[in-house]
């Protein structure tokens, strides 16, 4: 039985940036930012962006997803300083 292909989901609305603590890697501070949207299908999606937005620099996929608002953030706040790090080390390499 063939499996379903992986399909991007469209982004319903332009995402709306959150700044977040930043954090210490490898003695540089890494400003932490997330961008968050409403997809079509209502579920609320983000992703983690490190360094200034108008940079461009290291992201993560859209990693977050949630039936609602305040269950996405629930889950930003249950990370801790060490997993913001080594998701910008596993992206900055």
């Amino acid at each position: 039985m063939a499996g379903n292909p992986a399909r991007h989901a469209p982004r319903s609305a332009a995402p709306v940036i959150h700044d977040l603590p930043s954090f210490n890697a490898d003695k540089v501070v890494v400003a932490v930012h997330l961008a968050t949207w409403r997809a079509e299908d209502g579920t609320w999606r983000g992703r983690l962006l490190f360094g200034t937005p108008e940079a461009q620099g290291p992201a993560t996929a859209d990693i977050f997803c949630a039936p609602t608002e305040s269950e996405l953030w629930e889950s930003v706040r249950d990370l801790r300083e060490h997993h913001f790090r080594d998701l910008y080390r596993s992206l900055a390499r």
